[in-house]
Order: structure tokens, then C-alpha cells, then sequence
């Protein structure tokens, strides 16, 4: 099954984004060669400029308190795991510990340094991190790679407390998943949302379909359109056939 995940508001949009750069980044990070280690660099200004946007902090504070309560009710249930559920709540508290003991702007340690943000001004200019423009960078990616892996867990690990609080919302995000089947006539389909509140839609194909899904949804709506995948440059069509998929809906 191939699955495609769509947020609905800016909000979740920005969690999704920064899962996927923390993911690269430390990927990235955990490799030898100095083009992997540029890379993750790279990762790291992307993630500064995507989490500066928005009072991310904050938010995921008051994201896993409210997460913290709802959970806690759920003790002596007996349809739920009591060794799981404390797992969940441990996970929390620890992390919001760490979240409240971050100060300051987000990554201002790395906008002190004012090597680092030579390289970030220089990386926006295509080839702009050459040799003959950046001769530290390039005596940086020169060192032992060891030292390359210790400087980039140094810039990296102060962080790491929001990827542990994205980490937590978007698993309860996903673990709240009502899937539903559906059959989409001549690749089209559409639903009335009633007014519900939908903060993700995950849609599964079987991975032989010949065919990607286009979504756009508000509060009244959710439309679905089928493509023909093209990677030769041409103009998407939709397609004819009808395509059964897999619709999950996730709120927190």
C-alpha cells in the first residue's frame, strides 16, 4: 500500500514539514562523507526557518497538556493498556519537561554563530559554497568525520525537544485514525464534511494503482481527483477508471 497524507490546516502542515527535516537531517548526520554532512547542515537552516515561523514552542506546551489530561481520564479503563498508557504519559511529561526548559528564540544559539550564518547566507546562492567562497567551510569538511558528526549533534541536540514533541502529537494525530473504504467514479469523489472538524486525511492505494491523489478539504468538503502520474513533464489528467482507496480521518 502506498499512503499519502494530506493536512488541512497550517498548523499540522508545519508538524509534517519539520518531521520530514528532522528525519533527513539526523539520517544525514549519522553518515561519513562531507556531501552527507553538507546536507545535513542544510537541514539544520531548514528546520530554523520552517520552526521560526510560528510560535511552535508554545503551542506544542499546550498540545501535550491538553494531551496529558485526556489521556490521564484513561486510567482504570479497562480497554486500555495501563503499561501502554503510562509509556504515553511518561513520554509527555519528559518531553514537556525538556520543551519548558528551552529559552531564548528558537535556535538563537545558532544565530550567534556568525560561521555558521556565513554558510547559511552563502548555501541560498546556487553553488555559492564552493571552496574559493567559504575556505573554513571547506577546511570544516576536511576534518576527520568524527569531528564533522560531533559538531553537527552539538548544533543539532539543542533541537531536538521539539522533534520529541512533533514526534508525540503526530502519533496521537495518526493513532486517532477512522478509516473508511471508498470507490472513487471515473477518478472523482467527493464528501460532505457536515461542519466536522478533520485535522488530517490519509488516503491508501494498493501500490500497482496507476494513479495519485489531488485533495483539497475545508469544514464543508472533502474532494479527491485521481491523476495519471507523469514524470515526462506532461500536463496531469484525470483518470478515467474507478479507483477503490482507503480514507482515514485524524483528529486530535
Amino acid at each position: 500500500m502506498i499512503s499519502y497524507e494530506f493536512p488541512v490546516n497550517e498548523r499540522i502542515r508545519t508538524l509534517l514539514r519539520l518531521e520530514k527535516l528532522y528525519e533527513r537531517t539526523q539520517l544525514y548526520a549519522g553518515k561519513e562523507h562531507a556531501q552527507d554532512h553538507h546536507t545535513a547542515l542544510l537541514g539544520i537552516f531548514e528546520i530554523m526557518e520552517v520552526a521560526s515561523r510560528a510560535d511552535l514552542k508554545s503551542d506544542l506546551i499546550q498540545e501535550l497538556d491538553r494531551q496529558r489530561q485526556a489521556l490521564a481520564a484513561l486510567r482504570n479503563n479497562p480497554q486500555i493498556s495501563e503499561e501502554a498508557l503510562e509509556r504515553v504519559l511518561q513520554d509527555i511529561e519528559s518531553t514537556h519537561a525538556k520543551l519548558l526548559d528551552m529559552t531564548g528564540k528558537f535556535g538563537q544559539y545558532l544565530r550567534e554563530n556568525e560561521w555558521l550564518m556565513a554558510i547559511k547566507q552563502r548555501v541560498t546562492i546556487p553553488g555559492g559554497a564552493c571552496e574559493f567562497d567559504l575556505p573554513s567551510y571547506h577546511y570544516w569538511q576536511e576534518q576527520a568525520p568524527e569531528r564533522r558528526v560531533a559538531d553537527l549533534e552539538r548544533w543539532l541536540s539543542p533541537l531536538l525537544p521539539i522533534k520529541h514533541g512533533i514526534d508525540i502529537v503526530l502519533r496521537l494525530l495518526r493513532d486517532s485514525a477512522r478509516t473508511s473504504h471508498f470507490v472513487a467514479k471515473q477518478g472523482n469523489f467527493q464528501q460532505m464534511s457536515g461542519g466536522k472538524t478533520v485535522q488530517l486525511l490519509k488516503i491508501m492505494l494498493p501500490g500497482d494503482t496507476p494513479a495519485v491523489p489531488e485533495l483539497s478539504a475545508n469544514r464543508y468538503a472533502i474532494n479527491i481527483r485521481f491523476v495519471v502520474p507523469s514524470t515526462s513533464g506532461e500536463r496531469s489528467r484525470q483518470i478515467e477508471a474507478d479507483i477503490p482507496f482507503t480514507l482515514a480521518y485524524c483528529n486530535l
